[in-house]
């Protein structure tokens, strides 16, 4: 997923549209109805990795996990957990979610979509960074997710685990890379929910308590809508771009109007399930309190008129899940 922040910047020098690379030819097009690029740079900066890993995307990876671990912690009983586990299962989390920002940089910038884009300029695409090196750093976090997936399969003894971690590296991967990434295909939002919340969230109740508890695959749904509903912001924010570069997202397939009521459904289902688990968990209801920031941003994406609102709705959708994956995994656990 791509996350917003400042203005674009591009060096100098850098030809129009992403010359000379592969990529949709469409982007001359876009090139050119973006006009000339404001604000070039020529150095990298420690600030430009740090924008590359999207850290604004990290509570989505933190969510599924607290959440799970909350469940887990319920099916384990007398109040016990394994907090070696929840270490383990949020490095593969966070070092994934990292990972895909990276390799989204790479991906999107050899094809020429990042050109022209309307957020921060990108590590490959701004031209400051070889594609290669991104490509490294990418493969670099992949490999921590590995190594700590790997310790979790040991402790746990379940072997099967690997193949669940092998997917999700390969989903990681093929959501902007490969000759058909799905992620330009209108099938993000899918992945998203199965990867950030289905499987995030049972798997981190699984290396807990070795089963997967009714809780923990309500919490799944709710946190992967609002993971949907994070990307749904940042390809809002991006329609326009995507539409001419062919980079075809569920907001590019479904137009604006439908993309921002899907957005708001993303957004406030997930408090159905909160209602749910309240019959069983009394201090659940505490989690609605996530709607001061949830409502807020659903009437943001429903009147926004700037690229600037769709960020700011996006940040909030962001801490949306976080205060609703920490709050809800608390409600369980306690």
């Amino acid at each position: 997923m791509n996350q917003p922040d400042s203005k674009p910047a591009k060096p100098a020098g850098k030809p129009a549209g992403g010359a000379g690379r592969s990529g949709n030819p469409a982007r001359a097009a876009a090139a050119a109805k973006a006009g000339p690029v404001r604000g070039a740079r020529t150095r990298l900066t420690p600030g430009d990795w740090i924008a590359g890993a999207r850290l604004r995307t990290l509570p989505l990876a933190i969510a599924p996990v607290a959440l799970g671990t909350g469940a887990g912690a319920v099916a384990i009983g007398d109040g016990q957990w394994h907090p070696t586990r929840f270490a383990l299962a949020l490095v593969v989390a966070l070092a994934l979610q990292i990972g895909v920002n990276y390799a989204n940089d790479y991906s999107d910038g050899i094809r020429g979509t990042d050109d022209h884009r309307v957020g921060p300029a990108r590590l490959t695409a701004s031209g400051l960074v070889n594609p290669k090196v991104v490509l490294g750093v990418a493969l670099g976090f992949f490999g921590v997710a590995a190594l700590a997936g790997l310790a979790l399969t040991v402790i746990t003894q379940q072997w099967w685990l690997l193949a669940v971690g092998a997917a999700a590296i390969v989903a990681a991967w093929f959501y902007t890379g490969g000759k058909r990434p799905y992620g330009y295909a209108g099938l993000g939002e899918l992945f998203v929910f199965v990867f950030f919340g289905l499987v995030a969230t049972a798997g981190s109740a699984f290396v807990q308590a070795l089963t997967v508890t009714f809780e923990a695959w309500m919490g799944g749904v709710g946190v992967g809508l609002l993971a949907c509903a994070v990307l749904m912001a940042n390809n809002l924010r991006d329609v326009e771009q995507d539409r001419v570069a062919g980079k075809r997202t569920l907001a590019v397939l479904v137009g604006p109007l439908v993309g921002r009521i899907l957005f708001v459904a993303f957004m406030l289902l997930p408090f159905v399930v909160v209602g749910v688990l309240a019959l069983f968990y009394p201090t659940a209801v505490l989690v609605f309190f996530a709607l001061l920031l949830a409502l807020p941003a659903c009437v943001i994406v429903l009147t926004a008129k700037t690229p600037r609102e769709l960020i700011l709705a996006l940040q909030l959708a962001s801490f949306t899940a976080l205060a609703y994956g920490i709050g809800l995994g608390l409600a369980i656990a306690l």
